[in-house]
């Protein structure tokens, strides 16, 4: 390696491979997104989780941690756990926290408010994305609500967040995959209303 004592070089290319280690699953049959959760882990590269295990392991121990290292850490929370259900999300919460300390930005904090929703409901995430600026214009942010509205039952305001986030995406994969959500809460709300 080029860098063997560079900690956040180190932090990079463990990130890399924790995310590499999933691409063959981020997409199904039809080239349609797959959600994280729903991802066949069975289909996850154990060899580049391992590795990217052992070059996080090494950066950490450089005792400089930085915004990859810290990313990779999460990463490697999310490529490490069994199941979807035995993420440690409180633990992703803390390292979205000391990201957003060491790189504040309107996103780590729409990733951290997506933790914090998954560890503590989808209250509490929502009330930390109503506290983000900046984002208005970003259709993750809108694609967030939607997703913690349903979560809530509020079918009607997720499917205004999911026009809105429409509105706002470019990529056909997840124009197709918002496009999906906002058909399955429409037919929620008319379920609803007929029952």
């Amino acid at each position: 390696m080029l860098l063997p004592d560079e900690a956040e070089a180190l932090g990079l290319l463990a990130l890399m491979l924790f995310q590499d280690s999933r691409r063959l699953a981020r997409t199904g049959p039809g080239g349609e997104l797959v959600l994280l959760a729903e991802q066949d882990r069975a289909a996850w590269d154990g060899a580049k989780i391992a590795e990217g295990a052992r070059v996080l392991d090494r950066a950490l121990r450089l005792r400089r941690a930085g915004p990859y290292q810290l990313q990779a850490a999460i990463a490697a929370l999310h490529s490490e756990a069994p199941t979807a259900g035995a993420t440690d999300w409180r633990q992703i919460t803390a390292l979205y926290g000391e990201l957003s300390r060491v790189q504040p930005s309107p996103v780590v904090e729409l990733n951290r408010a997506v933790a914090v929703a998954m560890a503590e409901g989808p209250e509490a995430g929502l009330a930390r994305l109503d506290a983000l600026d900046g984002l208005d214009r970003y259709h993750l942010l809108h694609a967030t609500r939607a997703d913690l509205l349903r979560r809530l039952g509020r079918t009607e305001e997720a499917a205004a967040s999911y026009r809105q986030a429409l509105e706002l995406a470019t990529n056909p994969v997840e124009r197709a995959f918002l496009e999906r959500r906002l058909d399955e809460v429409a037919q929620g709300e008319l379920d609803r209303l007929r029952g």
